[in-house]
């Protein structure tokens, strides 16, 4: 590839840590911030080549988005919506495809959940559809140039269509941030700066080319490529995982430093000095490279898998489970630096503080949620044989 993305990545950490209030103030990422990762080609790391993307491995992904993260989560997370919002590009029309890379360094949007509908307006093949639904959590909309929502396919009568297996069709519809209506209702505790709003769409009619089909997709000439052998929830779920390691690993960092210069009130001594914080800290740091190890070595033995075949059921168990497991671990590594640093934790502009509420709310997360590990229990007990929501 030619270029050290994880250099670049670095390359941000010290602006993040100078704008993070900004950031949060903002409920969104500023748009210059936003603009500069998409010309870096953070937003397009692993696009097929073919598709004027870099090709990247879902390792680097997660790598980039773990280095961002330890300067400011909210910026991270909107790297892996717009990275993983491109995932349903082979899927597009030529004519979509066409506008959509008209930017090179096009900003994307997405939820994949099936939130909503496209009805057709006229019987049989539609070169119209109706869009109607409600998409929430739409990280980075408020910079996006295109935005896009799964939807399950309708007829007339509102009645979904089959795909080639029976079941309902589902979809991705691609708007213009202003033929949908994105609500001002991101306040939160946390990842503040992600603009995850929720955003609606009421009789928006949209040309056939504007919808994609998961069908489309595996008809693609490029469903072979490893990036789509890969398993799917997996690397949606991954840049989570990789994001809670880096705000741990940054909150470790910061507690550091408030610990060499802070002295307690009622001690001679500064927090750097006392046992209980070597052992704090030492427990931090064991604990997290253990889970960034197995994180890691999990995605690598899936990409492998992934160069000749589908993953399989025990391929993403352990996928998705390493990737829980690292957000549980970076949340107690969080908490504990947070108690440890004292009451400089409570303050907006220390990082310790954007960790704590960042890393919380990133759990909440349905990819990470605990139905994760209940499934893949399911998978260990042999109650489940398939499990497709791994």
């Amino acid at each position: 590839m030619g270029i050290d993305f994880c250099e670049v990545a670095s390359g941000y950490l010290d602006e993040l840590h100078a704008r993070g209030v900004e950031i949060d103030a903002n409920r969104a990422l500023p748009q210059d911030i936003a603009d500069r990762l998409a010309a870096d080609g953070f937003y397009r790391l692993c696009t097929p080549t073919e598709l004027g993307g870099i090709g990247a491995p879902p390792r680097l992904l997660a790598e980039v988005c773990e280095i961002l993260a330890m300067g400011n989560g909210s910026t991270a997370w909107c790297v892996f919506i717009g990275a993983t919002s491109q995932y349903m590009f082979p899927a597009a029309s030529s004519q979509l495809l066409q506008q959509l890379l008209d930017n090179p360094n096009v900003i994307t949007s997405g939820v994949f959940a099936y939130s909503g509908t496209a009805s057709q307006l006229s019987l049989g093949t539609s070169s119209t559809w109706k869009i109607n639904g409600r998409w929430d959590w739409g990280s980075g909309c408020r910079n996006a140039e295109w935005i896009s929502g799964g939807v399950i396919l309708c007829d007339v009568e509102g009645v979904p269509i089959p795909d080639r297996h029976d079941r309902p069709t589902e979809a991705r519809a691609f708007f213009r941030p202003g033929e949908i209506n994105i609500l001002d209702n991101w306040n939160t505790s946390g990842l503040r700066g992600s603009g995850s709003n929720a955003y609606t769409a009421h009789d928006v009619e949209l040309d056939d080319y504007r919808v994609a089909t998961v069908d489309a997709l595996r008809a693609s000439p490029l469903s072979g490529l490893p990036i789509y052998r890969f398993p799917r929830f997996g690397y949606l779920a991954l840049p989570i995982g990789a994001i809670a390691l880096g705000m741990a690993r940054g909150s470790i960092d910061e507690a550091l430093i408030v610990a060499k210069a802070k002295t307690p009130t009622g001690s001679g001594r500064t927090l750097s000095a006392r046992p209980a914080f070597h052992r704090e800290v030492a427990v931090a740091d064991a604990s997290l490279r253990a889970a960034r190890s197995s994180f890691y070595a999990d995605i690598q033995t899936a990409w492998d898998e992934a160069q000749q075949q589908i993953g399989g059921l025990e391929t993403r168990r352990l996928l998705r489970t390493s990737t829980v497991h690292a957000v549980s671990t970076s949340i107690n590594v969080v908490d504990r630096m947070y108690t440890a640093a004292g009451g400089t934790s409570v303050y907006e502009e220390s990082p310790l503080q954007r960790h704590f509420r960042d890393v919380h709310v990133a759990s909440q997360h349905m990819m990470v949620a605990e139905p994760v590990m209940e499934l893949a229990g399911r998978v260990m007990s042999d109650i489940e044989n398939d499990a497709l929501g791994l």
